[in-house]
């Protein structure tokens, strides 16, 4: 009998873990990445260390809290995609009650977290809450989810320069237009592996939306994100190493065209996966150019 309730009691841990997404951790590197580019650039080299650490689990913390009311909003929905339909919700592992509570306790531990930076810190930390919490319903009424998925990932960078400086300067509204951008890019490519799925249940997104011309407009937005970085470049005066690391991110971004050639789902989720890389090796160029 112990056995068996300890077996359950695994179990049910397992889905939780499965819940956040601890199995798939691209979403917290896709998150983290800009975040430190964020912390980097307002701090002009290694951030405070308390910031950072704030941030770090900040990062985890409300990237398991989206995936979670992500998961509660779109439980019926997920049950007819082949790609979701064994998540805990929607195969009825876990109920939205105790995936909503799980939430909220997330949500407040990363909030007290925020209580220990400055004012504006907290003022933007609402936003957050309510981009996190609205982002869900955006596939449902607009073929622009991916937009708003940028900006509700990009936001920690208007945050990250409010903890560093108390200010938030024309800099890190470009840098988050750059990462508004970077999350259209592979969100789309993301999205071309459910497009099918999508269309017959009624989800919409810029896969969709782009149709035929998705991989040249895919390859357009791939080529403004560096332009965008590169203005960056110059605004913060950064030397030839983060530049390099563009042109290898180009490259990176060249790789993913290829593989989305012919839109095959499992090239796709390579590509999507790949921008973990592209986020790494621009982090690595700030990196270096402030040592």
């Amino acid at each position: 009998m112990n056995l068996k309730k300890i077996k359950l009691k695994y179990d049910k841990f397992k889905q939780y873990l499965l819940l956040i997404r601890l199995n798939r951790p691209i979403g917290i590197f896709l998150l983290l990445w800009p975040t430190l580019w964020g912390l980097w650039i307002a701090s002009e080299g290694f951030p405070n260390t308390k910031i950072l650490v704030v941030f770090l689990l900040g990062i985890f913390l409300m990237r398991s809290a989206g995936c979670i009311l992500n998961d509660i909003i779109d439980k019926d929905f997920d049950k007819f995609v082949s790609r979701t339909q064994n998540r805990p919700l929607a195969s009825d592992k876990l109920s939205s009650i105790e995936a909503f509570i799980v939430a909220i306790s997330l949500i407040f531990i990363a909030f007290l977290l925020v209580l220990t930076t400055n004012t504006l810190t907290v003022q933007l930390s609402f936003v957050a809450i309510i981009l996190a919490g609205t982002y869900p319903f955006l596939k449902r009424h607009t073929y622009l989810p991916q937009f708003f998925l940028g900006l509700t990932f990009g936001w920690s960078i208007p945050m990250a320069f409010a903890a560093t400086t108390n200010s938030i300067p024309k800099i890190a509204w470009l840098l988050l237009i750059a990462n508004i951008l970077w999350a259209v890019v592979y969100d789309t490519i993301y999205a071309m592996i459910d497009r099918e799925d999508d269309l017959k249940i009624g989800i919409k997104s810029t896969a969709i939306l782009f149709d035929d011309a998705d991989r040249f407009i895919i390859g357009l937005i791939q080529s403004l994100v560096l332009i965008a970085l590169i203005v960056i470049g110059q605004q913060a005066s950064l030397n030839t190493i983060y530049y390099f690391s563009l042109i290898i991110g180009g490259g990176l971004f060249l790789y993913q065209s290829y593989l989305i050639r012919n839109r095959d789902p499992k090239e796709c989720m390579r590509a999507f996966l790949n921008n973990n890389w592209f986020g790494l090796v621009v982090f690595i160029g700030l990196f270096i150019n402030y040592l």
